[in-house]
């Protein structure tokens, strides 16, 4: 299946989802809006795909929630951002360059580079350093409400 055809088969998995998500307040939708960034995590692949106005801006490998800590699901909006987070659940693990989109789960950066492409955090969904400082800067500098984060299967 094509990039595109699987882009569009999780943008409308993702509304039949949208509903009950957290934190999303607009039609998930690139149409029209050149500005907006959709941020699609596919926990089966390990890997996260950044687009803007239709075009792929990054695809990048993930670490999505070990077994016994699931990712959740669902269509997202960021609710705060924080560029030296440390884990306060977690031993004071550090978090940098961390979009958190629900409860206590960020995307963010991770030194445990090695275990990208593989399911190894608790639930928050990890990127390379370079990566996470990169989708960091494009998020805040866009804003919270043109932002959506898609996770799914």
């Amino acid at each position: 299946m094509s990039f595109l055809s699987r882009f569009f088969v999780a943008a409308v998995a993702a509304l039949s989802v949208y509903s009950t998500a957290a934190g999303a307040t607009e039609r998930l939708s690139t149409s029209g809006r050149s500005d907006q960034i959709v941020i699609r995590v596919d926990k089966s692949d390990q890997e996260m795909t950044v687009m803007q106005n239709g075009r792929r801006l990054y695809t990048w490998p993930v670490s999505t929630g070990a077994y016994g800590y699931d990712t959740p699901v669902g269509t997202y909006q960021p609710t705060w951002f924080s560029p030296n987070h440390r884990s306060r659940q977690y031993g004071n693990a550090p978090m940098p360059w961390a979009i958190f989109f629900y409860q206590g789960y960020a995307i963010h950066a991770t030194f445990d580079t090695y275990a990208l492409g593989s399911r190894a955090s608790h639930g928050c969904v990890r990127l390379e350093i370079s990566n996470a400082e990169q989708l960091f800067n494009t998020v805040y500098e866009l804003g919270k409400k043109d932002t959506y984060i898609v996770i799914q299967e």
